[in-house]
């Protein structure tokens, strides 16, 4: 059954083998930055406003169960652009660029792939991972071989940013990248306005061959500065903060206290100041709205996708890097190996193969998204990718998946999700495990207790064998 719907959307794609180069499908590659569960497709806050996600989740299948091979840009991005998990390309932070790593460098990334094989690929804004907010941020390690185009242009032009005059706004005693405020400007003035308005008219203009569009929305990333429209969607004094139970923390191992640490941007104890300084419901406030303002974005560039008249004949995959905390777990920010920074939007619409509106709560990985856009097109997939093609899935929500999520943080550290639980190890072999079904929120750790002795033993079995060493050392 499976073949005969395969080929029956290539099919409609393809209108006989000598129109084939012209009539495969297009594809929409969205990625948006530090975006969570929170947005209604996923309905990780009560109060978060994305229509079109909703709209786009309408249109094809959502994953609600899906997440990131690790809760930081660089490894996110690299693994999901090369195929292959953290502890096979040894990236396990923000510093090492792939591209130096001599077994690394000359395997094709998604877009090189869909270049090497007759697409035109156009790209802009954060797509590859770069160190900051400056000059070198859509440069970075971006594949510059896999481009016909690419916005700002690769020997790093950027585009303005709006930002406030004075920073950080929000007074916090650590760093000026964790701050919050309204700007007075335009949408098509903030950075992300001028990368999606690039990509509407990539998108609307009339080439001869199949296109890979991919567009990178940098929002919400922090610092989150939008326009004063978008927070006041978020009235302050209405703003619900996420449950906190202060004891939260004391079933959880030192390994997984202490997984990370910065000077600069320690995600505990700026928790801390944000609870003292009353500057809570503003953070989260700020994030709502920076979620939104990245909704809107993604409504652009629909539309072009609409005027463009190539809908009914474009694939699009929709996702984020990875997820944050928001005062979960006593935590600001991502660098955890909990359901707050794994869990992630992913949506994909095939048109003539997924049910509109359908969803499937098994647990997939981002590192599928490589596989499974190579089936979609009819290409073939490189040999060594670790991830699994969603097509199964796409077509049946409940076939049988026997696959689980893992999430690597750091060398060794690793969380495996399935459909229903969570486990984590951690490199001194603490652990976790935690009960979706029973405890969605992860706030009862069951790594000790024998009634779960088997469960715990099923999970350890999806742990991988072998770790590279830290490309960065």
């Amino acid at each position: 059954m499976r073949e005969l719907l395969v080929t029956a959307l290539c099919l409609v794609f393809m209108v006989g083998a000598s129109q084939a180069q012209d009539n495969r499908p297009d594809v929409l590659f969205i990625s948006i930055d530090d975006l969570n569960d929170w947005v209604e497709p996923l309905g990780g806050h009560p109060q978060s406003i994305t229509p079109n996600l909703t709209a786009l989740a309408e249109r094809g299948m959502t994953f609600t169960n899906a997440h990131t091979a690790a809760a930081l840009c660089n490894p996110s991005r690299t693994s999901l652009m090369l195929g292959l998990h953290p502890n096979t390309t040894g990236i396990y932070g923000n510093s090492p660029n792939w591209q130096m790593v001599p077994r690394l460098a000359d395997l094709p990334t998604i877009p090189r792939q869909f270049r090497d094989n007759g697409y035109y690929t156009a790209g802009a804004g954060k797509l590859f991972h770069a160190a900051t907010f400056n000059a070198a941020l859509y440069a970075g390690y971006n594949d510059q071989s896999a481009w016909y185009e690419y916005y700002p242009s690769l020997d790093r032009q950027l585009p303005d940013e709006i930002t406030p005059h004075n920073r950080p706004q929000n007074n916090n005693p650590f760093t000026p990248n964790l701050d919050w405020g309204a700007v007075s400007a335009d949408d098509r003035a903030m950075g992300d306005g001028q990368v999606v308005a690039w990509s509407a008219d990539q998108i609307t203009t009339q080439i001869d061959q199949p296109r890979f569009n991919a567009v990178g929305i940098y929002r919400p990333h922090a610092p989150w500065y939008v326009p004063q429209k978008y927070l006041d969607m978020y009235p302050l004094e209405e703003v619900i903060l996420p449950e906190v139970p202060i004891d939260d923390m004391v079933d959880v191992p030192d390994a997984g206290r202490n997984i990370y640490h910065s000077n600069q941007m320690p995600p505990t104890a700026f928790f801390e100041w944000a609870k003292s300084s009353g500057e809570w419901q503003a953070g989260v406030q700020a994030y709502l709205a920076s979620v939104t303002f990245a909704d809107a974005m993604v409504g652009e560039i629909l539309e072009a996708l609409e005027q463009s008249g190539r809908a009914d004949n474009t694939i699009i995959v929709l996702w984020s890097d990875h997820g944050w905390h928001l005062g979960e777990k006593h935590r600001w920010r991502k660098h955890t190996l909990w359901e707050e920074a794994t869990h992630v939007p992913l949506i994909v619409v095939a048109p003539g193969l997924t049910e509109p509106g359908s969803s499937s709560g098994q647990a997939v990985s981002l590192m599928d998204i490589y596989p499974t856009l190579m089936e979609l097109t009819g290409l073939d997939a490189p040999d060594y990718l670790e991830g699994r093609s969603l097509v199964p899935l796409i077509e049946d929500p409940d076939a049988e998946w026997d696959h689980v999520a893992l999430s690597t943080f750091g060398f060794q550290n690793h969380a495996v999700r399935s459909e229903r639980y969570r486990y984590i190890r951690y490199a001194d072999g603490s652990e976790e495990l935690y009960d979706h079904q029973t405890d969605s929120n992860e706030w009862h750790n069951l790594a000790s207790d024998p009634a779960y002795a088997r469960i715990k033993a099923e999970l350890q079995q999806r742990l991988p064998q072998e770790n590279a060493p830290n490309e960065a050392q």
